[in-house]
């Protein structure tokens, strides 16, 4: 086998990418973000997943927080899409993880 032992810095970043996505409601909102047209509010979130403004909210900081949705204000909402460059990684992340080699792109 050729595949080489992750560092300790990219293990960090990859645990915490793992440890976003280990929450049901966080894969349906980057779900729902990857499947929206554009950006949505907080409210429209709320309102397509039928659940608390203060829950979307926790849940969208930690998901900006591992870069995986992008969030613009636009004059006092705050605007939340998946940030499509970052979530592509995240499949590489985890052959690295299982030691198998990056797909090329």
């Amino acid at each position: 086998m050729n595949a080489q032992l992750i560092d300790r810095e990219t293990a960090e970043s990859y645990a915490t990418w793992f440890k976003a996505l280990s929450d049901p409601t966080r894969v349906q909102i980057l779900n729902l973000l990857a499947l929206a047209s554009g950006p949505m509010s907080v409210g429209e979130i709320v309102d397509r997943m039928n659940i608390g403004q203060s829950t979307v909210s926790h849940h969208l900081k930690l998901l900006a927080d591992v870069r995986f949705v992008l969030r613009e204000r636009q004059g006092t909402s705050m605007l939340y899409q998946i940030n499509v460059a970052c979530v592509a990684c995240f499949p590489s992340a985890a052959d690295a993880v299982m030691g198998r080699p990056a797909a090329s792109a």
